[in-house]
């Protein structure tokens, strides 16, 4: 099952949910800003960085 981390790993800042998030296939997760700063690449393992799905439950 996907971890649902509540923090970016770069800024900090609390990541919901529900909310909007980038996360890479190890699941190093990052706020939307922050990814797209980076160019939508990992900076731990250079992978690409897409839009977290929301869990609803």
């Amino acid at each position: 099952m996907l971890e649902m981390k509540t923090n970016c790993e770069k800024c900090d800042c609390g990541l919901s949910k529900e909310g909007e998030a980038s996360i890479c296939s190890f699941e190093c997760t990052f706020c939307v800003p922050y990814s797209e700063a980076m160019q939508r690449v990992c900076p731990n393992c250079a992978g690409e960085l897409v839009r977290r799905p929301p869990r609803t439950l």
